[in-house]
């Protein structure tokens, strides 16, 4: 419950770091991005439920859309969430490491460089589709059983927690890969430590996943995610990383 609790504090430490003066700046197009792109989730999913269920089932299987309507509006939460966080993501990935960048210069006590016009982004968008590449492998493997789970009978009804769990993880590879990008730590060496803070990343990913489904607070929920996980990577990640380096 300590690791719980840890990790969910990095969120609201988080917002407190993305409105610090010099900071500021960075967060703009991070946060447009996922405003646009939230806002087009939430257009598509509530336009077009309805029609989705009514294909769902052929006509004689009707009487059972009462029973599979709660599964399915499970599913259809969490596809349009993956898809549309990883989408956002994606288009803000660079933008989002030059403000891990900044962030970890000012939790370190270091000045936060001047703007440059993100002359640093071009670097990043071959590492960026890389370890994008590998977050989907990962995510689609684990997603499969979960499907399986969901549409089995008795079995489903551990679905929404197994879920609710998993995006919590996912959300936090998601963010800690920004800060531990820049010190060009890849997507093995990203899981391996996370794993050594399950609780942390849990919790850090649990208050993110519920920002997410929140009107308003999910349009925060990305620069939030990236100052937070910058925090947590300079205050608890980067350690055990430091220890395994020393020990080789």
């Amino acid at each position: 419950m300590t690791g719980l609790f840890q990790g969910m504090r990095y969120v609201l430490k988080g917002f407190s770091l993305i409105t610090q003066p010099g900071i500021r700046p960075f967060v703009a197009i991070p946060l447009l991005i996922n405003i646009l792109i939230f806002t087009g989730g939430i257009w598509l999913v509530s336009s077009q439920v309805e029609r989705w269920m009514e294909h769902l089932l052929p006509t004689w299987l009707t009487w059972l859309e009462w029973l599979l309507w709660p599964v399915f509006i499970v599913v259809i939460f969490f596809a349009v969430f993956y898809t549309f966080t990883m989408i956002a993501n994606i288009i803000s990935a660079p933008f989002n490491s030059v403000l891990a960048e900044q962030i970890e210069k000012r939790l370190n006590g270091l000045p936060v460089a001047e703007f440059q016009g993100f002359k640093s982004i071009p670097s990043l968008i071959t590492r960026t589709f890389r370890s994008e590449a590998s977050k989907l492998w990962y995510m689609a493997k684990w997603g499969i059983l979960l499907i399986l789970i969901t549409l089995i009978p008795g079995v489903n009804v551990i679905s929404p927690l197994a879920w609710t769990i998993f995006g919590a993880w996912m959300l936090a590879i998601e963010y800690a890969d920004y800060p531990m990008g820049n010190h060009n730590l890849f997507f093995k060496d990203e899981l391996r430590t996370l794993k050594q803070h399950p609780t942390q990343a849990l919790g850090f990913g649990w208050v993110l996943s519920l920002m997410t489904a929140i009107p308003v607070l999910n349009f925060f929920a990305m620069p939030v995610g990236v100052a937070g996980a910058t925090a947590l990577w300079v205050e608890e990640l980067s350690k055990n990383q430091r220890e395994r380096l020393s020990t080789n």
